[in-house]
């Protein structure tokens, strides 16, 4: 499969998602100042500069009152709407004329408005200033001032300014949640890339990354592209191997038909030696180890058929029953503990083959007694089979057993060993399951094999 390179990678998305998530970040706190810059710097409302030019007008009618030393009679006359509100009257010198002493908010309010160089409102704590309102009396210049000292209404962002501790942890949250939605968005599909390479690493062949994965267009998707096709590609691989080795063990046998047929005609013409009943032992033991490859293959290959579900005793129960039987021939028990209710969806042939490997292995190991028990778990059924023979003296012996060919150093003649494959075809069958075989010592002596089948098809 052909990968496209695309713009649109994994670096570019970090770069352009952190630097978007700090620069939004900054932004909105940033911004916070300007707002109030221009919250503070804000024009002479309408209606406020009607009343200063009321009040101006009325001293320009009458320009007598600023000698007679009236005005403060003026501003308690000024208020129509019960406020207090007060007016101070400023010269082209800065001095303010009717207060001895005027607060030092006018001052501050009055360098505002200079610096501002136009008419502007602002409010200091608990009182309002709006200002000046120039106009001339008798060729000189004066300035209105107002203030109505009762908190105004003020804009949202002044909550977030006046609580900086609180406004720090609502830009650290924001941006964990910005940073959060970005790891999701690129930590989900590497979350569906390790769950299908831990299917493929157990042996599901057929797990494959999801196609919304697939047509990304960064990396990710572009990894899992590359990682469907080796999957692919190690699926074709490992069923062509497989099917090879049933090829080649079918084709040996008709050879070996041949064979066994000479040998009989060499018998029935009289010639029986020791050399030929040794040749014929030997056809034998070679038939069987075709049969074993063949039932390995076999089970490897129907892992990609669909699975039924039964319930555990019932599909067991031809294989128990012979199992009972040839530990009885042999003088010895089998313990049954297999509850008829619990129900598994499995390969019910490639199930039988495996425990009736492990049970014909227990049986002959065993010295008394063999016992077989099922537990049900909330995602997956354990199955064991305990023997109390000798078990294994090397524990590297273990985990190496499942292994094809491979045969314990106590077992290594054909007569007790054979050829390592029965094991070897349980944990074929097992695998298919998606489920885990293991083996381990019992104490004092004994061997128990564990498999844990999931609950899930």
């Amino acid at each position: 499969m052909r990968i496209q390179n695309s713009p649109n990678n994994i670096f570019v998305k970090l770069l352009l998602g952190f630097w978007l998530c700090s620069s939004l970040i900054i932004a909105l706190v940033g911004l916070l100042p300007l707002l109030q810059q221009n919250y503070d710097q804000s024009e002479l409302p309408p209606h406020l500069e009607r009343l200063l030019s009321k009040y101006s007008h009325q001293l320009s009618q009458s320009p007598q009152v600023l000698q007679s030393g009236r005005f403060n009679n003026l501003q308690r006359l000024i208020d129509k709407k019960g406020r207090s509100m007060k007016i101070y009257l400023v010269d082209e010198s800065g001095n303010v004329i009717n207060a001895r002493k005027p607060p030092r908010s006018l001052r501050r309010f009055m360098l505002m408005a200079d610096d501002a160089g136009k008419s502007i409102v602002h409010q200091f704590n608990h009182e309002l200033w709006f200002g000046p309102y120039s106009f001339a009396i008798q060729e000189k210049q004066y300035a209105l001032y107002g203030r109505l000292p009762e908190r105004q209404p003020r804009p949202w962002f002044f909550f977030f300014i006046e609580n900086k501790l609180l406004t720090l942890s609502i830009a650290i949250v924001l941006s964990g949640i910005l940073c959060g939605l970005l790891a999701w968005h690129l930590g989900k599909p590497l979350r569906s890339l390790k769950s299908s390479a831990d299917a493929l690493a157990s042996g599901d062949l057929s797990s494959r990354i999801d196609s919304a994965t697939v047509k990304r267009n960064d990396e990710i998707g572009q990894l899992a592209q590359a990682f469907n096709s080796m999957a692919d590609s190690v699926e074709a691989m490992l069923n062509n191997q497989q099917r090879l080795i049933s090829d080649i063990s079918h084709e040996l046998r008709t050879p070996l038909t041949r064979l066994k047929l000479s040998l009989a005609l060499s018998r029935k013409k009289g010639q029986e030696t020791q050399e030929i009943t040794r040749i014929e032992y030997e056809a034998d033991q070679l038939e069987k180890m075709i049969a074993e490859l063949l039932e390995l293959s076999r089970v490897k290959l129907s892992a990609h058929e669909a699975k039924r579900h039964l319930e555990i005793a019932e599909t067991l129960n031809q294989v128990l029953d012979d199992a009972d039987f040839e530990a009885q021939q042999q003088n010895k028990q089998l313990i049954i503990h297999i509850d008829e209710s619990i129900t598994l969806p499995i390969y019910p042939k490639a199930l039988n083959r495996a425990v009736e490997n492990l049970l014909r292995n227990a049986i002959r190991y065993s010295t008394t007694q063999v016992t077989i028990q099922a537990a049900l778990c909330a995602t997956s059924l354990t199955l064991e089979i305990i023997d109390d023979g000798p078990g294994i003296d090397d524990p590297a012996d273990l985990d190496a057993i499942f292994t094809p060919f491979y045969r314990p150093q106590s077992a290594r003649d054909r007569e007790s060993g054979g050829w390592g494959l029965g094991l070897a075809i349980t944990e074929a069958a097992i695998s298919a399951h998606q489920g885990q075989i293991h083996a381990s010592n019992c104490q004092p002596h004994g061997l128990k094999v564990t498999i844990t089948l999931p609950r899930e098809c």
